[in-house]
């Protein structure tokens, strides 16, 4: 079996909704899920379960804002309004798309006091991002399960032109407006999976190059002329990085981007840019080089993906004006009819826009250490900072711990919850922040007890949220009360350290490192999660005494400890009146001894 060339589906949207219907089961979710799966598609998802508590606002009163999705380190917004039929329609109502416009005027325009508590604290940073210049694209989506037709690609369009008007002295900042229906999902499932999109041939004419032969593989090595990329991008866009795990990220201006350095220096010195630039490797599906002659050599290719080198592909391409012909470009291109051999290409290639946080550390001892004990356990897994190539997103599952959140879970648990929820990366990258969790204590017995709480946690608001959705069972007052508290940002980060400190009025025992803490036997994390609920059950009634740690609907440090000392006195008294009602949850907890070291 060798490269799979994209082709066209018989029956438009086949071949997604099963994909879609597999997502949405194995991360639980809901109405508005489609939204999330259209998101994972074009751009991956490292954690769908987080992503949904974040993004998913939840209908009731959410002005037209289903999803917002926000990634600051790629400089990206997806704001969605969903649409699911459970019968086949021939195109989505497009009043629903209108809705768009309302949509954007709540996130961009109105006063900040206006907007329900439960969007308030995603509105305020979504404004806080725009300001502080860390949003470069901002894509505005319609996403339905149906066919798209222009009525209601119209209307998108119109909340495109909104959304430009708002944001018109904000220079930098792409608003790309979508209908993604049937057709687009069809296309972003098929461009997920490794296959050469791009069919074409080319006739390029080289200097020189050198052909390589295994018995697996084929390859030639070259310089390209840069102008050929920037046609071949203008002509291609995304469809030239169908096999990469990743797209072309686009170029801001910040130091956490290399992707302006790249334009710079092509449009600087085109001369010495090949010996500056690592260049591409691209599978192509057949190639044939001719002989050597004063002309150089003709290299004739049909068919490329550009699995490494999308950032320099992207950033050549997406200059104003077409290059010097003075910037070649190093390319080398891979022809094989192995299956298994093209993953590991992929995946060994993969170029990342700049290494991630969790990278720095997924190759230290603790890491290999704690991936080692997680191999041991059953019904979860951790990645401990590796990231794989292109069959990553298929391979993802419920049970497998994602390490950023695995690092915010257990930033919070250990008593900086604000932290957790405002510096997710730079938990990886300081070295205080990481020592502080990741160290010799750590274990992965003790990360499934404070992540499986996290995870209880997030469950009981997606529940919630999609039970609003429910006409036969509407919200109690009690339920109301617990969404709207977990709707906070930041609030599953602040139960799960006001939790922890309470562990030992609920345990009955000295905890003298929370470290030690586990639960018993080989537990799975469905599971450890199931074991927290007659704790949740206890907390969430008294989550109003939490509220002062909250500023403009986020989590933050000015009133959290006064909140959670509040908060801890009375859920001693009332826990005084009731001494038994943790008594099974406290048998299935162990408490190891911590050295020191």
């Amino acid at each position: 079996m060798g490269v799979t060339v994209a082709q066209s589906s018989t029956k438009v949207g086949e071949s997604w909704k099963a994909a879609f219907k597999q997502f949405a089961s194995s991360f639980e979710l809901g109405v508005d899920g489609i939204g999330l799966f259209a998101i994972d598609q074009r751009f991956g998802i490292d954690d769908v379960r987080t992503a949904a508590a974040e993004s998913i606002t939840g209908g009731g009163d959410d002005k037209k804002l289903d999803i917002i999705y926000m990634d600051v380190n790629r400089g990206l917004l997806v704001v969605a309004q969903c649409f699911e039929s459970p019968k086949v329609k021939a195109s989505a109502p497009a009043n629903k798309a209108s809705d768009l416009n309302t949509a954007v005027a709540w996130l961009l325009s109105s006063s900040l006091e206006s907007v329900p508590e439960g969007l308030r604290g995603r509105v305020s940073e979504v404004r806080d991002a725009i300001d502080a210049d860390l949003i470069q694209d901002f894509h505005l989506w319609y996403v339905h399960n149906a066919p798209e037709s222009r009525n209601a690609s119209a209307e998108v369009s119109n909340a495109e032109k909104t959304a430009a008007k708002l944001l018109a002295k904000r220079g930098g900042i792409q608003i790309f407006g979508a209908e993604v229906g049937s057709e687009t999902l069809e296309r972003w499932y098929l461009g997920s999976k490794r296959t050469i999109k791009v069919t074409d041939k080319f006739s390029l004419r080289v200097s020189d190059a050198i052909e390589t032969e295994s018995a697996r593989w084929s390859a030639v090595t070259t310089l390209v002329s840069g102008a050929w990329l920037h046609r071949m991008f203008a002509d291609h866009k995304e469809d030239l990085f169908s096999a990469n795990v990743r797209n072309y990220l686009g170029s801001r201006r910040s130091d956490a981007n290399i992707n302006n350095g790249i334009k710079e220096t092509a449009v600087d010195e085109p001369a010495d840019f090949s010996v500056y630039n690592n260049g591409l490797t691209a599978l192509v599906l057949d190639y044939k080089l001719g002989g050597r002659s004063r002309n150089g050599r003709r290299l004739d290719i049909t068919g490329i993906s550009v699995v490494n080198g999308a950032q320099t592909t992207g950033s050549i391409g997406s200059l104003s004006d077409e290059p010097s012909e003075d910037l070649l470009v190093p390319v080398r291109f891979v022809k094989s009819s192995d299956e298994d051999l093209l993953g590991r290409i992929v995946k060994f290639n993969n170029l990342q826009n700049k290494v991630q946080a969790a990278d720095f550390r997924s190759g230290d001892e603790i890491q290999n250490r704690l991936r080692a004990e997680f191999a041991q356990m059953t019904g979860v897994s951790y990645d401990g900072g590796r990231r794989g190539g292109s069959s990553d997103a298929i391979k993802r599952s419920r049970t497998a711990l994602a390490s950023y959140t695995v690092g915010q879970v257990l930033t919070a648990f250990h008593g900086d919850p604000v932290a957790a929820y405002d510096k997710k990366a730079d938990i990886w990258v300081d070295d205080a922040m990481y020592s502080r969790i990741f160290s010799e204590r750590t274990t992965a017995t003790h990360i499934l007890f404070a992540y499986s709480l996290y995870d209880a946690l997030t469950t009981r608001l997606l529940t919630l949220r999609e039970k609003t959705r429910s006409a036969d069972a509407p919200l109690t007052e009690a339920e109301a009360k617990e969404l709207e508290f977990l709707s906070l940002k930041g609030a599953p980060y602040l139960l799960a350290e006001v939790i922890a400190r309470a562990l030992e009025s609920i345990l009955g025992k000295t905890i003298p490192n929370r470290f030690g803490l586990r639960f018993k036997g080989n537990v799975s994390l469905s599971d450890a999660a199931g074991l927290w609920g007659t704790v949740i059950d206890a907390v969430l009634p008294l989550s109003d005494q939490l509220l002062p740690a909250f500023n403009r609907g986020r989590v933050s440090r000015e009133g959290k400890e006064a909140a959670i000392s509040a908060f801890e006195g009375l859920f001693q008294a009332l826990q005084n009146l009731q001494p038994d009602a943790f008594k099974e949850f406290a048998k299935k907890v162990s408490i190891d001894e911590i050295k020191a070291g």
